[in-house]
């Protein structure tokens, strides 16, 4: 009996421990690494369906990378892009709302009332962007051929902005669905801060679709960004940050598969 008692002392101790370490290592990723969203509309289709969720990256802006062209990132509301839109999170309420939101407190899903979007970088800090009816889109006079486009969507037609400066720390960013999205050209129309977004706003870069399974994919930044003329710059998000952050996650499963061997130990007395 007393050594039953001691085998069920441990074995709670011991899961205990492993749920206070889940928790906090949740908790830490979320907060300096990887965080998931919810795509809440079709302004990206066909890359990211509405409910597809996706892993962005938070690690790398802790080192002051920035995002270059070509990057799909998450980035705060710069300023009532949200009003009226498809991307306003609903309101919400009841207990399904509040455990969703207590499982985003530890990294687990995406809040229920977050004011984020999502969007692909097109252009940063210095460049034109030439955004005409009829003509495809330009950035620095160099051509942007766009295979990411919702197929039959125009690259400028419905919010035709003619040539813009983007200024340094902004972005401008646009949506894969350009019939369907409002973007930089939409809040530029609009007189809404110009349609830039200021890099501090970034949360991070979205790397992976995890969500449904059968819609897994990276999102790697597209050929186009890379033709002469459109050099990336120096410090943008690298992927060495994303492999450390992975690095870290390994570890702390490794952590918690080792404590979750000790469990299954017996322990043996005289």
């Amino acid at each position: 009996m007393v050594e039953s008692r001691r085998r069920r002392r441990a074995f709670l101790r011991e899961s205990v421990i492993v749920v206070v370490a889940a928790v906090v290592i949740a908790v830490v990723v979320k907060t300096f690494f990887f965080q998931a969203f919810s795509i809440p509309s079709g302004s990206m289709n066909n890359t990211l369906l509405k409910g597809d969720r996706v892993l962005v990256d938070k690690f790398s802006p802790w080192f002051e990378a920035e995002p270059t062209r070509g990057d799909v990132v998450v980035f705060k509301d710069p300023g009532h892009w949200l009003d009226g839109s498809a991307e306003a999170p609903a309101p919400h309420s009841g207990v399904g709302y509040d455990v969703q939101n207590a499982l985003s407190d530890v990294g687990l899903m995406p809040s229920a009332d977050e004011s984020y979007l999502i969007k692909r970088v097109i252009a940063v800090g210095g460049d034109t962007v030439d955004c005409r009816a009829g003509r495809p889109l330009s950035v620095n006079g160099v051509v942007l051929h766009e295979p990411y486009l919702y197929p039959g969507a125009t690259p400028c037609n419905d919010d035709a902005v003619g040539t813009v400066v983007v200024p340094a720390g902004d972005l401008w960013v646009m949506g894969d669905h350009r019939d369907d999205s409002a973007d930089s050209r939409t809040q530029r129309l609009r007189g809404n801060g110009g349609g830039f977004v200021p890099v501090s706003d970034v949360v991070g870069r979205a790397d992976v679709v995890v969500w449904p399974l059968s819609h897994w994919a990276a999102l790697p930044e597209p050929d186009t960004f890379h033709q002469s003329g459109l050099s990336q710059p120096a410090d943008g998000i690298a992927e060495p940050a994303a492999i450390a952050a992975l690095a870290v996650l390994a570890l702390s499963a490794l952590f918690l598969l080792r404590r979750r061997r000790r469990l299954r130990r017996v322990p043996r007395r005289a």
